[in-house]
């Protein structure tokens, strides 16, 4: 099967990774990537779900040699296992404080309420990223949360540059991708599964085989 698309759109997709893995690294890495980014140089990073784009995330900050925190829905100890297996310091529930003051948050979950949350966990001159394309209404919060210097700031989309540096680090360094694979006449099952955070990792469908 073949495509004609503008080769200043394409990336090189590293060898390393099998079709089922590429996948997620051209969606929810990408994304992550570009969140990772808009953080800087930030040390602590609390990652606010831990899912698709947030898993990929979290090794490349590890590598980088960053300290990751990961808050997981309270109650799901198995998102939270996965976070301290690809590298993270600490991993708890989005409704616990995590043990140090953070320099930066990335927000993937789309729940507004996580937003002054990561604001009370970020220390001065922090930065709270939101990663998400969709996110609940923003709950009020005290102008003290983020006094201090403390931004926020969303990610629209990404650059090509942000694309072809991010399968760079893909190429350079294994990344271990939690994907599972549902037929396309399943995206139902599939939605359903997302939406009741039975999916660890990333879901990829397939169209056909």
């Amino acid at each position: 099967e073949r495509v004609t698309a503008d080769h200043r759109y394409c990336v090189h997709l590293p060898q390393r990774y099998a079709d089922l893995e590429a996948a997620p690294l051209l969606c929810a890495g990408l994304i992550g990537y570009r969140t990772l980014r808009m953080a800087g140089d930030a040390r602590r990073i609390g990652i606010y779900g831990f899912g698709a784009a947030a898993h990929l995330v979290a090794q490349v900050a590890h590598v980088e040699g960053r300290k990751v925190f990961a808050l997981t829905k309270p109650g799901d100890t198995a998102a939270q296992q996965l976070a301290l297996s690809l590298g993270a310091a600490w991993a708890g529930g989005s409704d616990e404080a995590p043990p140090e003051p953070l320099d930066a948050a990335l927000i993937f979950a789309p729940v507004g309420a996580m937003v002054p949350a990561a604001l009370r966990a970020v220390d001065k001159g922090g930065i709270v990223v939101c990663g998400g394309i969709h996110m609940t209404d923003i709950p009020s919060f005290p102008y003290a949360w983020l006094w201090g210097e403390r931004r926020i700031a969303s990610v629209a989309n990404l650059t090509r540059a942000d694309a072809a540096e991010f399968m760079q680090v893909a190429a350079a360094t294994p990344l271990r991708v939690e994907a599972v694979r549902y037929a396309v006449t399943d995206v139902n099952r599939a939605l359903d599964d997302l939406r009741g955070g039975r999916v660890s990792g990333a879901a990829v469908l397939v169209m056909r085989g």
